[in-house]
């Protein structure tokens, strides 16, 4: 029986805490939930990290935890200590096995590896062929993301946070197991925003990856001597071995995607724009959406109703057009904010808890020409 009354596509981080978060109310006891995806799960191939105060829902699987972090640039060096927050990350395989599990106990959520081809809506229900079978659901919560979604205007830039990583394992300890780098922007620029990020695991071993915020994607040679020359210069090392490698392309857009949901098709997680667009983080804005889209299901009303625009979105935009205009000045940016502010502050702003008052701050440690044009530009 194919038939069911939600159908989740795609189980990364949003199509599996949504699966969770159906699982924990008891409103969808005797609904039938189905999960598809083409792969797996069963491999670590992504990390995410977030910063928050205290303990949180994922510290069951929090595989590593920071109190401190680095931020560098042409004419600022900060290493400071970020309580009350902590920086912390989480494995995808944790996650994977994690909630996939919890699944697998349920009685009314299935779990199937295959992809999707084609979505057809009808008044009353939604049909999804996949590379096996067709299935119908009332209801299509789509995680796939497509960039030409974005990509088939011009109201709004659409850069990307692309970036290959290497774990590494040194024969020394080299690494300052208490401290991310979070962003260093010391490096060559070459037009664009690119700066290193290092998350050690411990002393001896770390994820090292070139990030960069532009349009275009860089052949893999290109961030791969990227890395292995920081290595050397920073670390003073030129013998270690690679353990995992990682690869990954975050949208980075204002674009609203509510122009594609219909009553019966909401698209999720960076599908449905909520990445958070100044910096690519999306775990926890995926965390902090779920529950209002849990809300709008119980209430039952038209999956495009769900409005998440507020003054950060506004701000974002603003923030994207500058990098957009001027991308190889996107490091002033982000130096001019750090040496002005303490993280802590920088953290809530992009938290999206901090007051007026502590915007006008954050928005104050910013250059200012770039984005009074872009404001004007906007406006007029």
């Amino acid at each position: 029986m194919n038939e069911y009354d939600f159908i989740i596509i795609g189980a990364g981080a949003s199509g599996l805490l949504l699966a969770d978060a159906m699982l924990n109310d008891s409103f969808f006891d005797d609904k039938r939930i189905l999960i598809l995806d083409k792969d797996p799960k069963n491999s670590n191939d992504r990390t995410w990290c977030f910063w928050e105060e205290g303990d949180g829902k994922f510290e069951a699987i929090v595989h590593k935890i920071w109190h401190s972090i680095h931020f560098q640039g042409e004419d600022v060096l900060k290493r400071t200590d970020i309580s009350p927050y902590s920086y912390k990350m989480i494995r995808s395989i944790d996650f994977y096995n994690h909630y996939l599990g919890r699944i697998k106990e349920s009685s009314n959520i299935t779990f199937i590896q295959e992809g999707m081809v084609d979505l057809k809506e009808s008044a009353t229900e939604v049909t999804v062929k996949t590379t096996n079978n067709t299935y119908s659901g009332k209801y299509i919560f789509n995680s796939l993301f497509d960039y030409k979604m974005a990509t088939g205007q011009k109201k709004y830039p659409v850069l990307q946070q692309h970036f290959v990583g290497w774990v590494i394992k040194t024969e020394k300890p080299i690494f300052n197991a208490d401290e991310v780098t979070y962003m260093d922007f010391s490096i060559p620029q070459k037009g664009n925003t690119r700066f290193m990020y290092v998350l050690p695991y411990s002393n001896d071993t770390a994820l090292i990856e070139y990030t960069l915020f532009s349009e275009q994607l860089l052949p893999k040679a290109e961030y791969e001597a990227a890395i292995k020359k920081y290595i050397v210069e920073r670390f003073q090392c030129k013998t270690y071995e690679i353990i995992e490698k990682e690869t990954g392309s975050i949208p980075m857009t204002s674009y609203d995607f509510r122009m594609h949901h219909t009553n019966r098709i909401r698209y999720i997680g960076t599908a449905g724009g909520w990445a958070k667009p100044s910096t690519g983080y999306t775990l926890m804005s995926t965390a902090n959406k779920i529950p209002k889209l849990i809300e709008l299901i119980k209430q039952g009303k038209p999956l495009q109703k769900l409005k998440l625009k507020n003054k950060f979105w506004f701000y974002d935009m603003l923030f994207l057009d500058v990098l957009h205009r001027n991308n190889g000045n996107g490091h002033a940016i982000f130096e001019s904010i750090f040496k002005s502010l303490k993280p802590q502050m920088v953290f809530k702003f992009l938290d999206e808890k901090t007051s007026l008052k502590e915007d006008i701050i954050y928005i104050n440690s910013c250059p200012k020409t770039p984005f009074i044009k872009a404001l004007f530009r906007r406006l007029f």
